[in-house]
C-alpha cells in the first residue's frame, strides 16, 4: 500500500486535478477524468484500462480503505485530507470521501474493432447528450456483455464524472471509441464487417424475431429525435413491441432489453456451433 500523504492546505498544488471538480466537469480535463466512490475505484483499479494518476480520500475513511488502496499500481500517489479540507479542494461536500484522478486511454475506432472477436456485439450511440443516459447505457453494455461501445461526434463524454458514477464504473471498464459523424461511424462499422441494427419505434423487425449476425452493431439514438433517417436506411430497423399505446422507452432501458436479447441469442448460437 502506498504511504498516505497528508494534505492540510486546500491550495496544495499536488491536488490540482481535484480542485473545483464541478466547474471543471463543464470545461473538460485535458485528457483526464475524475472517478468517485469506492465501487468505481475498485473497478478502475481492477480493469487497468485507464491509468490512475492519484487518489484522494477523506482521512476518516483511510483505515477502512487500506485494502483497496493496497491494490493501486506502483507509483500512484495517495492523499488523505480532513473532511473540511477535502470539501474545500473539490468545492462541495464530498460525502463519498473517495476520488481518483486518471488519464484517458482511448483507442482509435479501427484498432478497437480489429481487436474484437469474430463473434461480437457492439453498441453504437448517436447523439446521446444526457450524462445519466450515457452512464445507464454503459452500465447495460457491461452487464449484458457487449464487446465495445462506439460513439458519434454528437455524444457527450462517457468519462464525465456523473456518467462514470451512473455507470457504476462501467464507463471505465468497457472498451469504447469515437467514430466521427453518424454516417461516418456507420460506414466504418460496416467496413469492419459489422451488420447494422437500428432501434426505432417503427422498425421493420420485431426484436423477438431478430437473429443478429456474428458481428453486429446495434445503434441507439437520442430520445426525441432518434436515429437519422439516412442511417436507418442502411441498417435493419428493429422495434420493441409494447402495450397500452406506448411507442418508445428511455434509451437506456431500451438498450438493456435489446442487449439481453442479442447476447442470449449469441450464446445459443455458440452452443449450437460447439455441437457440430
Amino acid at each position: 500500500m502506498p504511504a498516505l500523504i497528508r494534505i492540510d492546505d486546500p491550495d496544495d498544488p499536488r491536488l490540482a486535478d481535484y480542485r473545483e471538480v464541478r466547474e471543471r466537469d463543464l470545461v473538460g480535463r485535458r485528457g483526464g477524468f475524475i472517478a468517485e466512490g469506492v465501487v468505481v475505484l475498485e473497478k478502475v483499479i481492477r480493469s487497468g484500462r485507464h491509468p490512475i494518476r492519484s487518489v484522494l480520500v477523506a482521512e476518516k475513511r483511510a483505515a477502512t480503505l487500506a485494502p483497496l488502496l493496497a491494490g493501486l499500481p506502483e507509483g500512484v500517489e495517495a492523499y488523505a485530507a480532513g473532511q473540511a479540507v477535502m470539501d474545500a479542494i473539490v468545492g462541495f461536500p464530498i460525502h463519498r470521501g473517495v476520488l481518483a484522478a486518471g488519464t484517458r486511454a482511448e483507442p482509435d475506432l479501427e484498432t478497437l474493432l480489429a481487436n474484437l472477436p469474430p463473434r461480437a456485439v457492439v453498441m453504437g450511440l448517436v447523439g446521446i447528450a444526457n450524462h445519466d443516459n450515457m452512464g445507464g447505457l454503459f452500465r447495460n453494455a457491461a452487464a449484458f456483455g457487449a464487446d465495445a461501445v462506439v460513439l458519434d461526434a454528437g455524444c457527450c463524454d462517457p468519462l464525465y464524472r456523473k456518467a462514470i458514477r451512473v455507470s457504476v464504473g462501467a464507463a471505465l471498464t468497457t472498451p469504447f471509441a469515437r467514430g466521427g459523424e453518424a454516417g461516418d461511424l456507420a460506414a466504418r462499422l460496416a467496413a469492419a464487417g459489422f451488420s447494422l441494427i437500428a432501434l426505432t419505434p417503427g422498425g421493420e423487425t420485431d426484436l423477438a424475431d431478430l437473429r443478429p449476425a456474428a458481428r453486429t452493431a446495434v445503434l441507439f439514438g437520442a430520445e426525441g429525435p432518434g436515429l437519422p433517417v439516412s442511417l436507418m436506411d442502411r441498417a435493419e430497423t428493429v422495434r420493441i413491441e409494447m402495450a397500452g399505446g406506448f411507442d418508445s422507452l428511455n434509451v437506456a432501458t431500451t438498450s438493456g432489453i435489446v442487449l439481453h436479447h442479442m447476447v442470449a441469442t449469441a450464446r445459443r448460437a455458440r452452443a449450437l456451433e460447439a455441437l457440430f
